[in-house]
């Protein structure tokens, strides 16, 4: 092993760690922020790390994945200067604890460094923690979160480093942050071979983006068809029509939709068309908005053209997406995959059906 030499401006004693977790969080993304400090303390010569496990929402909670794990009440002490992680998950969108949030503000008052994981923004955001902040959320829920939360500013990031409150997007991104954070107590060094130990490589940055669109890594995609896929993400609301896109690129349309299909697997309209079900689909998960407003703020001029795409998609009515886990399923599914949609499209081919 190693000589581990920790900083002089390191804390002294271990830093306590504490994760706040509601029904329905993510056990793995706890797991990825758990595991780095036991590392750390692994490689250091005593420990330098302690964490606790707490809820308002009794001594066993459900995880999203069916597994369990004990908490306890959160001690009423001073947590000056430690860190506290709020996870949550599936569900995060509707959950309401008094306690909860007024632990929360209790402890930020009291200098404590809160931190919003995946969901733990709507915890943090309804205890008035975040308002005017940049903050980072899962982006699949993203959409969701900004039309409940309109004055927090919520960036496609891993996480974010904003004082007195952090965020992250939740997934493999925790050991990203906690990596970040060991390296800022204890040196880029004892980051290095925490990530060495946990074959994590490369340790990100909290701006790095948290996807690779539709499962095609922008990088490699060509820069035209990049720059449409920018232009229809951004222009989700008010869709730009492809002869749009062409010109605002200021290439051919043809070699547009060439481009597109070649790379992609289908046309401009087609992959623009998935990208509003989408989003439509998380408004319907995590909002009250109507139906008829959802399809508007997804780009759709009519009721019944919204309905009719979304049904092909997804197999189901809009209507059926009210809850992100419906009652009565096992778990919740997210049926819209680029893949599923491109094979749709090839089963339609034989019978002309290529609209969506």
């Amino acid at each position: 092993m190693s000589d581990i030499h920790v900083n002089q401006t390191a804390p002294q004693g271990p830093l306590r760690v504490t994760f706040l977790i509601v029904p329905r969080f993510n056990m793995a993304t706890l797991i990825t922020m758990i595991e780095p400090l036991r590392v750390a303390n692994y490689l250091a010569p005593q420990a330098i790390y302690s964490w606790e496990i707490v809820s308002m929402d009794g001594a066993e909670i459900a995880a999203s994945n069916g597994m369990t794990i004990r908490a306890t009440p959160p001690p009423d002490r001073n947590r000056r200067g430690e860190f506290v992680f709020v996870l949550a998950s599936w569900g995060a969108e509707a959950y309401r604890n008094k306690d909860t949030e007024a632990w929360a503000r209790r402890q930020s008052r009291e200098g404590a460094r809160l931190c919003a994981v995946e969901l733990g923004c709507y915890v943090l955001a309804r205890a008035g923690l975040l308002s005017g902040k940049r903050i980072a959320t899962h982006w699949s829920w993203a959409p969701g979160f900004q039309e409940q939360f309109a004055n927090i500013d919520v960036g496609e990031d891993l996480y974010t480093l904003g004082e007195p409150v952090l965020s992250c997007a939740g997934g493999m991104a925790g050991i990203d942050l906690m990596l970040h954070l060991i390296g800022d107590a204890h040196g880029p060094t004892m980051a290095g071979e925490v990530a060495d130990q946990i074959l994590h490589h490369p340790i990100r940055p909290g701006t790095a983006p948290q996807r690779k669109a539709f499962s095609a890594d922008l990088d490699v995609l060509p820069p035209m068809v990049r720059q449409a896929i920018r232009l229809i993400e951004d222009n989700i609301g008010d869709p730009k029509t492809v002869p749009q896109i062409a010109e605002a690129l200021q290439v051919s349309q043809r070699q547009l939709e060439r481009q597109f299909r070649h790379t992609v697997g289908c046309t401009v309209v087609q992959f623009g068309t998935l990208v509003r079900l989408q989003h439509a689909r998380v408004l319907l998960i995590s909002t009250k908005l109507g139906v008829r407003e959802i399809a508007t703020a997804s780009g759709f001029n009519t009721l019944s053209h919204f309905a009719h795409a979304f049904g092909r998609c997804f197999g189901r009515r809009p209507s059926d997406y009210r809850q992100g886990w419906p009652q009565g399923d096992a778990a919740p599914s997210w049926p819209g995959t680029l893949a599923a949609f491109l094979t749709s499209l090839q089963a339609r081919k034989g019978g002309k059906d290529t609209q969506v």
